[in-house]
């Protein structure tokens, strides 16, 4: 049995001349600027004009591109390896979509044809489903499957925001933080929504909640002075809070050391190489911070790579049993419906 894993990701520039085109294609986005096409286009390619000054100042930061790329072929690398050593009886070939740079979900479907697969698994680097993310990534990809006549079994990993194994990688990396620490305050943050986007159903803010929930529980320190809260808010929209810069600001008054936790991001990028690393301690020193640091995003930590293993093999046991994947209690019933497309 042959098997593609399709593994979603955001994108980033591959150079300065790219940041422009990279952010129209963000805001061209229908799950982020839901407005028909012909306002949608015009006011993407304004807003990507308004904003490549700043954003080309974030990845000259980075040394003028994005390294989300090749972090994410590595996960590729480590995943693929994974998956064939645990499931003897499949061949798995890993490939990488992004979203809003390349490579994109038009040239890797022919690479997948090629391929020639059994079966297809998607499998989103986001554990926590949002529209604007997971949804967005899966709803371009079959959409392109039916423009090329791509017509075979297909699952989808939708999300897996309490996974013993995704939790566990957590615990490994912040306890690699905090040893010998004393009066720190760990802060979980996760990229904001506008709260427009919860109010219509999005799971997204619930499953963060969960994730840091189990996050915290696993860490099992008496205590523990933890709270959630929302980076990278853009636009006059009421986003969902607490904001991090606002928590950063509070705290360094306190006097607590500081250690932010991207709960959200799996790969390092912009908002946690800059924004997390660079702009939100240059606010805590500031207020009087005298110790900030942050902890790693996942990366290729052996117990996220065994998740997301476990996830793609175990999937058939509620595919095939007709059920829900990931199992129910992902999927509150305050929700309209499960975002897994196993669902049809």
């Amino acid at each position: 049995m042959k098997k593609a894993v399709i593994l979603f990701n955001l994108g980033g520039p591959d150079k300065l001349e790219n940041v422009e085109p990279f952010l129209f294609n963000l805001f061209n986005d229908p799950a982020i600027l839901n407005l028909p096409g012909f306002f949608r286009y015009p006011l993407a390619k304004l807003i990507a004009n308004r904003r490549t000054p700043t954003a080309k100042k974030i990845y000259q930061e980075l040394g003028g591109s994005s390294p989300i790329l090749k972090l994410t072929e590595e996960q590729a690398g480590a995943l693929e390896l994974k998956l064939n050593k645990d499931d003897e009886l499949s061949e798995y070939k890993c490939f990488i979509v992004m979203r809003c740079w390349h490579p994109r979900a038009e040239n890797v479907v022919k690479d997948v044809i090629d391929y020639n697969p059994n079966e297809v698994i998607l499998m989103p680097l986001y554990p926590q489903y949002s529209a604007a993310t997971s949804g967005s990534s899966i709803k371009e990809w079959n959409n392109i499957c039916i423009k090329n006549n791509l017509k075979v079994k297909t699952s989808t990993i939708c999300c897996y925001p309490t996974d013993e194994n995704f939790i566990e990688a957590h615990k490994d990396e912040i306890l690699k933080k905090i040893e010998g620490l004393k009066n720190f305050k760990l802060i979980f943050s996760a990229h904001g929504l506008p709260e427009k986007n919860i109010k219509k159903g999005d799971p997204y803010q619930w499953q963060v909640e969960q994730s840091v929930d189990r996050i915290v529980k696993s860490l099992n320190i008496k205590n523990l002075d933890w709270i959630l809260s929302y980076q990278s808010r853009v636009g006059p929209l009421k986003w969902i809070g607490p904001s991090t810069e606002d928590i950063i600001v509070e705290s360094s008054k306190l006097g607590k050391h500081i250690v932010l936790v991207p709960v959200a991001f799996v790969s390092e990028h912009s908002e946690t190489l800059v924004e997390l690393d660079i702009e939100y301690k240059e606010l805590a020193d500031k207020n009087g911070c005298k110790n900030y640091s942050r902890v790693s995003a996942l990366g290729t930590n052996k117990n996220y790579i065994k998740a997301m293993s476990d996830l793609i093999i175990n999937k058939q046991n509620y595919d095939f049993n007709g059920e829900l994947y990931p199992p129910k209690e992902h999927c509150p019933s305050k929700f309209k419906k499960c975002p897994c497309l196993s669902y049809e």
